[in-house]
C-alpha cells in the first residue's frame, strides 16, 4: 500500500476514533447523570422509611401530622433549619413558618414541561426545555436526565410526541381531537 492511499484510510480510521469517543464520553456522561438521579432517589426512599418507622402507629394517612403530609423529607429540612436558624435575623423563622403553611404545592415536573411545549407550535430538544425552565422556574433545577426521563414518560403516557431525525430527539404536545 502506498502512502498515497493509506493517507484517506488513515483519515477515516481517525474520524471513526474521535467519533466513538465523543459518543462514549457522551454516553458516559448519561450514565452519571443517572447515577446521580439513583442517589437522589435513594435519600428520599431512605427519608421515607425512616418516616414510616417513626409513625409507625399511624395507620390512617389524615391522623398524620400536617406537616409529614406536606412536606415528605421532613427529617433533612429540619436538620437544615437547625444549622442555619442561628444565622437568622430576629423575627425571620415565625415569617418562614407562616409563609409554608400558606404555601401551595408545587407543579408536577411533567405540567410544567407540558406548559412550556403549549407555548411552542414546532418541535423542542430536551436541552432547550430544561433552559426554558430553569429560567422560568429557577426554584427548579432538573437534572437533564430528569428532564429527559419526565419527558419520555409523558411520551409513554400520550401527552406529547417524540419526533426522532438521525440521533436528534425532539417533542411537541399532542393536538387535542375535537370531540365529535
Amino acid at each position: 500500500m502506498t502512502s498515497k492511499s493509506a493517507a484517506p484510510l488513515r483519515s477515516r480510521l481517525v474520524e471513526q476514533a474521535a467519533s466513538d469517543l465523543e459518543e462514549n464520553r457522551r454516553r458516559q456522561q448519561e450514565l452519571a447523570d443517572g447515577i446521580t438521579v439513583l442517589k437522589q432517589e435513594e435519600a428520599l426512599l431512605t427519608d421515607i422509611l425512616s418516616l414510616a418507622e417513626r409513625y409507625r402507629g399511624f395507620a390512617d394517612p389524615s391522623r398524620l401530622p400536617e406537616q409529614l403530609q406536606d412536606e415528605p423529607a421532613v427529617t433533612k429540612t429540619k436538620r437544615t433549619a437547625a444549622k442555619s436558624s442561628s444565622r437568622r435575623p430576629a423575627g425571620s423563622t415565625d415569617a418562614a413558618k407562616a409563609g409554608a403553611k400558606g404555601k401551595s404545592r408545587r407543579p408536577l415536573l411533567g405540567d410544567l414541561l407540558i406548559e412550556l411545549l403549549g407555548k411552542h407550535h414546532e418541535p423542542r430538544l430536551a436541552k432547550e426545555l430544561r433552559d426554558e425552565l430553569l429560567e422560568k422556574h429557577p426554584d427548579r433545577n432538573p437534572t437533564p436526565q430528569v428532564v429527559r426521563n419526565t419527558l419520555e414518560s409523558l411520551v409513554a403516557k400520550g401527552r406529547i410526541q417524540r419526533h426522532k431525525q438521525q440521533r436528534t430527539v425532539m417533542y411537541t404536545l399532542v393536538e387535542k381531537q375535537p370531540a365529535g
